[in-house]
């Protein structure tokens, strides 16, 4: 609770609008509930109403100053049609597949955030990572000046020798396979921004692998030596300061003994905050086998380089892991733009209809 303590501190003095697809799910309501008695906004259930109302009271849940609304019986349920069928015309949608499409939760939330009726969106709590993202890519889409969009989990650790007390980013571990060197790069620099956002401590960058400074030789291995160095040119450019060194193991990474005898001359091993999984398998199976056998408190995946702030929950995640990450993107929202500069403008696709109708 040191980390999310923090984060609701924050966010109280700055309280935002998020929207949970999952209206129905006891973990959702709890959190949703927690997220106004904590003052850190407004919560926003989608779902039926009458369902809503029953699973809270079911629960015991009080729904006083949660918003829920019905897709089906919204007053925008014709103009997010309208606006979800421009934006996928060149794949050759209809009116009525939009409008389905519309009344389904995952879909109606992530219009309500790109028309900035939600400030974040939480949803996949009864779904799969593939069905809960397609959506938001859909709708939201990547940022203006973002290339690559991945994932983040926070992890927080009893151990406060790890991390930043504790703390730790990690990414990508739930949305690019495979990602290339650029896709790396990129999945570093944008951890490491949200980790300062965050924290507002300097992000240390360890750019994971089986081997350290050489001691393997792979061509998985010749990637990460090329996407440290494409971050560092990165942050640079950017003006951006934080610390990138790799490849790295994560013990060389994590603990500075080993770091020591390792990678000596390392401003990032055995100090890092920030952990780059080189490809899913590795950032799946490491975040879970530390969320779970360590028993750390975990927050993800927080979604980066999208337009809006949004997450993607784990089927298992509890209602303390939900709420928070729903601070945690509410807190997002406060700054938004100096994680990605030009983001939340215009929803992509409006201004091509705006022309078809004759507007500016």
């Amino acid at each position: 609770m040191r980390f999310i303590g923090s984060v609701i501190e924050k966010l109280q003095r700055h309280p935002k609008r998020v929207v949970f697809t999952d209206g129905t799910e006891p973990r959702v309501l709890q959190a949703a509930r927690q997220f106004f008695s904590l003052r850190l906004g407004a919560p926003i259930l989608l779902g039926d109403r009458t369902k809503v109302k029953d699973a809270a009271h079911r629960l015991n849940v009080s729904l006083e100053g949660v918003r829920i609304i019905n897709p089906a019986e919204s007053e925008e349920l014709d103009n997010f049609t309208d606006r979800y069928e421009a934006l996928r015309r060149g794949k050759g949608i209809k009116h009525q597949e939009a409008r389905e499409a519309m009344l389904k939760a995952n879909y109606f939330g992530a219009m309500l955030v790109a028309m900035h009726q939600a400030d974040g969106i939480v949803t996949g709590g009864s779904e799969t990572a593939g069905s809960a993202l397609r959506p938001l890519f859909q709708i939201i889409k990547v940022a203006p000046r973002a290339t690559t969009a991945s994932s983040c989990m926070i992890m927080e650790v009893e151990d406060t020798r790890f991390g930043e007390q504790g703390v730790l980013f990690m990414g990508d571990c739930g949305v690019i396979p495979e990602p290339d060197v650029e896709q790396l790069a990129d999945i570093a620099l944008t951890t490491a921004k949200l980790a300062h956002q965050i924290s507002n401590v300097k992000p240390r960058v360890a750019m994971l692998s089986f081997s350290t400074k050489g001691s393997a030789t792979h061509p998985s291995i010749g990637k990460v030596q090329a996407a440290t160095a494409l971050a560092q040119q990165k942050a640079r450019a950017a003006h951006f300061e934080a610390d990138f060194d790799g490849e790295l193991q994560v013990d060389a990474a994590l603990v500075p003994e080993i770091a020591s005898k390792k990678a000596a001359d390392s401003k990032v091993a055995g100090r890092a905050n920030v952990l780059i999984f080189p490809d899913l398998n590795a950032g799946n199976i490491g975040s879970k086998l530390i969320q779970h056998m360590s028993r750390a408190n975990a927050y993800g995946q927080i979604l980066l380089g999208l337009d809006r702030p949004a997450a993607d929950i784990s089927r298992g995640s509890s209602a303390h892991d939900i709420l928070g990450v729903a601070a945690i993107i509410a807190l997002q929202a406060i700054e938004y733009t100096a994680l990605y500069p030009g983001s939340g403008k215009t929803l992509p696709g409006e201004t091509d209809m705006l022309r078809q109708r004759g507007g500016p």
